[in-house]
């Protein structure tokens, strides 16, 4: 069996600190997208998680990355923290509506992250994974139920319909249970494995592919990752993207069956200076 594309990312590209650090001081600001993309295989997109986006926004951003080059998508909060999952029907559309597959090639999984009250609900939560779209050609069609709330005109064009993919990460304890993963799992969506010590770190395997964010707030040195840190999550990327589950995973579920599966590793670390460089010194080793 052959093993699965990994992608190792930062969540975000533009931070201050990077400058002069990661960003040499002769890169300007409108070149730091295109520079991390020709580094790292993958980004994190932040600010649909604060508002809907322009079409062009999402063009733009295409338009600085290379050919084989994703971006993973956070959902927008107004779904998630707001209106907590409960009548997000039109939310939803105004999302997909917003420029969303202007990304087209470049479109990686979509990041749905619940807040730190939020229970497991198998009613609601599992309601709202039976509306997310699976590919594009779905989700043009449920965006034409958006409303006004739109900043400019809708996109909804696909020209080729490609797969999409969702990631849901979770911040209490009682998502902890086999009904969570079945529920997952039903679904095709993935389970975010997130290195933190505030949350949850649960690593079931739900999907053709898995999806790590590394926070770093379980390292000693204030969200930096040591060697021997990164040697292991090297480890267990190698692992998962064989088709297999490390031994340490701790399944709650029960493990899935063995196939190839894609790997997105984003560090998102508590000091966000370390982020592009332990993303590079994770993938030196990750090299054949």
């Amino acid at each position: 069996m052959t093993a699965g594309i990994i992608r190792v990312g930062i969540s975000g590209w533009t931070y201050e600190p990077w400058r002069g650090i990661f960003y040499t001081k002769e890169i300007k600001r409108e070149q730091e997208l295109a520079y991390a993309a020709s580094r790292l295989r993958t980004l994190e997109i932040n600010d649909t998680f604060y508002g809907l986006q322009r079409p062009e926004t999402f063009a733009g951003w295409a338009d600085q990355v290379p050919a084989d080059f994703v971006f993973a998508v956070r959902g927008p909060r107004v779904i998630t923290h707001i209106l907590r999952l409960r009548d997000v029907r039109v939310p939803l559309a105004n999302f997909l509506a917003s420029g969303l597959l202007r990304l087209g090639i470049h479109l990686g999984p979509i990041l749905w992250q619940f807040p730190p009250n939020f229970r497991f609900d198998p009613e609601r939560l599992g309601a709202f994974l039976k509306m997310l779209p699976h590919d594009t050609g779905h989700a043009a069609g449920l965006g034409r139920g958006h409303d006004k709330t739109l900043r400019t005109p809708a996109w909804l064009e696909v020209e080729t319909r490609r797969p999409m993919r969702h990631a849901i990460e979770i911040r209490h304890e009682s998502f902890r249970c086999q009904a969570f993963i079945d529920l997952l799992r039903a679904h095709d969506v993935g389970l975010v494995c997130a290195d933190s010590a505030a949350w949850p770190r649960l690593m079931d395997v739900t999907s053709d592919f898995v999806y790590c964010r590394l926070l770093g707030s379980r390292t000693p040195q204030a969200g930096d990752y040591d060697n021997a840190a990164l040697d292991e999550w090297g480890r267990r990327i190698k692992i998962w993207a064989a088709g297999e589950e490390p031994a340490d995973a701790e399944p709650v579920g029960g493990k899935a069956r063995p196939r190839k599966r894609d790997v997105f590793v984003f560090f998102d670390n508590d000091r966000k200076v370390r982020a592009p460089a332990n993303a590079m010194e994770l993938i030196r080793r990750l090299k054949p």
